[in-house]
């Protein structure tokens, strides 16, 4: 860790995510604690990514709003890095909140309302986020009381820019199909992203469970909102499923007439949301401290160590989901390498050529948008796409308490098996893929708790290479 970045103090990490690590730190000048951002050491040289970083900046200096993330300064390290330094969210993420525990209509209209006011203030500026999920949506505390914040402008773009060129990204599960399909944008996009995080809070499952953008380009209809734990009434659902029309033209023409529209529909369900006699939604007196503190650990089995046999998803959701820094490492001497996650859960073992580019810092599933423990290991870092002869594992944990029906496909490879299952203490599926530009990809899904599934893919050069890999993977405090 760092004890200073720039004129700041380093008190501890707060995250990481796919180009840069947050930092809590302290401005001894202005006596406050802000959130410091730094681009990722291994992104330092790729122009593109640097140039989007800053822009980032840019987008959020633009906007004044108390439910934007404000950048207060920028600079650059020694080393060449540039940072942000920005509002520090002492009540975390939205994602950490519906991991403990759901919330009320109130509570969602009041956290609907606070994101969309957010994003119509990006919106007036000219500026469209891309990526509306639980995980950007942070909390703080202003005199007393938590406010919602739109954050993370990563994959934002200024809207007349959006209308020419489009790149193809976004969390599967919240993004919009034109967005999935890279068509031009604006700024319906985002109010499609906000009517699935909206279904989300309202129903306490996720609209859909894209595997992948190209599942995300061809939504069908979201199940029913309402349901005998969580009735609603069907003013609700229609206003939701308005928002999360496939075509564009039938949603809600902004951002504003959605959720003026949804506090209508919820009417008394939602009474009390934002009633300032009261706050609107508790503060967490553990996180109002800019001190660390122990990680919240994964409500899951009793713990002890599980060894087991792997995973699902897709290869482009490991592209748009894996969360943390790729690091160049040269390989070891010893013929067999164990690499294991940041937070301990995971470890795989790997041939030494493979240990080349790692991502150790977790992921946002697909299902749910929120961030897991997750470890990519691989011979380049593209070894995961199709059309490359890159050998590597992903392994990653995410919400489920069934095995799915169905695993990813892999057109690319001549030859697929049939799925292999496991009925024992640990389900798990299996299909392995022969004939591939690359040798073999092997998928696998384990029931490894009560709520949680395990992913695994591997791609290698033969199967016997994948199938020993598939069998060193372990959990651990599961």
């Amino acid at each position: 860790m760092p004890s200073r970045l720039g004129r700041y103090a380093v008190r501890r990490r707060i995250g990481a995510g796919g180009f840069a690590t947050v930092w809590l730190a302290y401005d001894e000048q202005l006596d406050a604690p802000v959130a410091v951002k730094v681009l990722a050491d291994n992104w330092t040289e790729d122009h593109q990514v640097r140039r989007r970083f800053l822009e980032e900046g840019r987008y959020l200096r633009r906007v004044e709003s108390p439910h934007v993330v404000q950048v207060f300064d920028a600079g650059e390290l020694e080393d060449g890095r540039p940072y942000l330094v920005m509002t520090y969210a002492d009540q975390g993420t939205l994602a950490d909140r519906l991991e403990v525990e759901g919330l009320t209509a109130g509570q969602a209209l009041e956290v609907v309302r606070q994101v969309g006011a957010g994003l119509t203030a990006l919106h007036r500026r000219g500026i469209l986020h891309r990526d509306v999920k639980p995980a950007n949506v942070l909390f703080r505390t202003v005199d007393g009381t938590v406010r919602a914040m739109v954050a993370d402008l990563g994959l934002g773009k200024a809207l007349d820019v959006s209308s020419r060129l489009t790149m193809v990204a976004g969390t599967p599960s919240f993004v919009a199909p034109e967005q999935a399909q890279g068509e031009p944008l604006d700024a319906r996009a985002d109010l499609y992203s906000l009517g699935a995080l909206t279904y989300l809070l309202l129903a306490g499952r996720a609209p859909y469970a894209h595997a992948s953008l190209a599942a995300a380009a061809r939504p069908g209809p979201p199940p029913p909102l309402t349901s005998p734990g969580r009735p609603l009434p069907p003013e609700v659902d229609a206003v939701v499923r308005r928002a999360l029309a496939a075509d564009r033209e039938e949603r809600w023409p902004d951002v504003a007439s959605y959720v003026d529209a949804l506090a209508a529909a919820l009417g008394p369900a939602a009474a009390g949301a934002g009633d300032t006699g009261g706050p609107w939604l508790p503060v967490d007196p553990e996180l109002t401290q800019p001190i660390a503190r122990p990680a919240r650990t994964l409500p899951t089995a009793p713990a002890r160590r599980r060894r087991w046999v792997p995973a699902v998803v897709g290869v482009a959701a490991l592209a748009a989901g894996v969360a943390g820094g790729l690091a160049a490492e040269d390989a070891r001497t010893d013929p067999h390498v164990e690499v294991a996650d940041a937070s301990g859960y995971l470890s795989v073992v790997v041939p030494p050529d493979w240990h080349r580019a790692v991502a150790d810092d977790g992921w946002d599933a697909p299902q749910d948008g929120a961030g897991y423990p997750a470890l990519s290991v691989g011979s380049t870092r593209d070894w995961a796409d199709p059309e490359r002869r890159g050998e590597g594992v992903f392994v990653g944990l995410m919400p489920g308490d069934a095995l799915p029906e169905q695993l990813p496909g892999h057109p690319e490879c001549g030859t697929t098996g049939g799925p292999v299952t496991d009925e024992g203490d640990q389900p798990s599926t299996t299909v392995m893929h022969t004939d591939c530009p690359g040798g073999v990809t092997a998928e696998r899904v384990v029931q490894v708790a009560a709520n949680r599934l395990l992913w695994v893919q591997v791609r290698s050069a033969d199967t016997a290479t994948a199938n020993r890999v598939l069998d060193s993977v372990e959990t651990h405090g599961l």
